[in-house]
């Protein structure tokens, strides 16, 4: 595929992983990389391209018209694939106004965007957080399901998929969908999951854990995760939707102590050393006890699966975040102190916006 990909959002953690994979596997690809650096958008993420004749980094936000048009007008891509948006479900609860204005007019700036400047195809990077929170022993909902978001992060997110929807049917919009699961690996701001855990364990801090841990999610490989929306960007069906997950859910409280033994392990410690600062906290308001998904519109239509298992990808994370200390601290200096103390040292504040 030799053309202009526009990646909106690239500096963040799965954005950035999707450009690397665009200029190593689509040689001949020019990537213009629209993003305007929030703490999120880290650039540490693709130092190691910054350079590359066939990347370019422009700043600026998808909700600013102009600088949207500007953009398009200059490098006429022929694909938009955005990835910008709001995306700590902590954050929205908090305050919801930034995701509204990002996940929701933001999308409606690029769609508009996009449809003057004809665009081949514009893929929106949406999650499995739109279904909400699926009962325990229910299916995994398919593609076709009701959106039943919990969350001001969720609702944006299905607003904005129902708004692509709609710019499809209306003005035959070559929009796609691809909602993914929980992802993790290298690169991912420490506020997740995850990295959260690892960093906290590894500082000796307390491994916070909401309400009784019985949380159950998808994890999956964030190289796995851009491996698919490659597929979907080349081979997916305009107005199409695409769930991408792995089919094997995992409580929080099991992956938080599987998390315990890799530290272990990569270390040379005692488990204890990292699983006795395990410390259960206050639940956050509304939170969702499962996610799920059926992909097999993905695994049959596209021939996607994820390759890389949990076991192996916890190990890959583990590894790349004990060679980072430096990319860690500078991720959570700052602005994400604030953010921690607000989150986990006090209880919910449920009236105030």
């Amino acid at each position: 595929m030799s053309q202009t990909i526009l990646v909106t959002g690239g500096l963040g953690f799965i954005g950035s992983h999707f450009i690397r994979l665009l200029l190593r596997e689509r040689p001949g690809t020019r990537v213009v990389n629209l993003d305007k650096m929030t703490y999120a958008g880290n650039p540490d993420n693709l130092a190691e391209v910054e350079e590359h004749p066939n990347y370019t980094h422009i700043l600026g936000d998808i909700t600013d018209p102009e600088a949207v048009e500007r953009v398009l007008s200059k490098e006429k891509p022929a694909v938009i694939v955005n990835f910008a948006a709001e995306s700590h479900v902590d954050r929205s609860i908090m305050s919801s106004a930034p995701f509204i204005q990002t996940n929701v007019q933001g999308v409606q700036v690029l769609l508009d965007t996009a449809r003057r400047f004809q665009i081949e195809r514009f893929v929106q990077i949406s999650t499995d957080e739109v279904y909400g929170d699926i009962g325990t022993g229910s299916p995994p909902p398919s593609e076709d399901a009701t959106l039943r978001p919990s969350n001001p992060y969720s609702a944006s997110k299905a607003a904005a998929d129902l708004l692509c929807l709609a710019y499809h049917r209306t003005y035959q919009f070559p929009a796609l969908l691809v909602r993914s699961s929980n992802n993790y690996g290298p690169n991912q701001h420490p506020e997740k999951f995850i990295p959260l855990m690892i960093r906290n364990a590894l500082a000796g801090d307390t491994l916070p854990i909401y309400g009784d841990g019985q949380q159950v999610r998808e994890w999956l490989y964030v190289e796995d995760n851009a491996k698919a929306i490659l597929q979907v960007m080349e081979n997916g069906q305009s107005g199409g939707i695409y769930n991408v997950g792995t089919g094997s859910g995992q409580y929080n409280l099991t992956l938080l102590n599987r998390i315990c033994e890799v530290l272990a392990y990569e270390t040379g410690r005692n488990v204890s050393d990292f699983s006795d600062g395990m410390q259960f906290v206050e639940d956050r308001p509304g939170h969702d006890l499962r996610y799920a998904m059926d992909d097999h519109r993905t695994r049959e239509e596209l021939g996607w699966s994820p390759v890389v298992s949990l076991d192996q990808g916890l190990r890959h994370t583990i590894q790349w975040y004990l060679s980072h200390p430096d990319w860690v601290e500078r991720a959570i200096s700052g602005e994400y102190q604030n953010y921690y103390a607000a989150v986990y040292a006090r209880s919910w504040d449920r009236t105030s916006g």
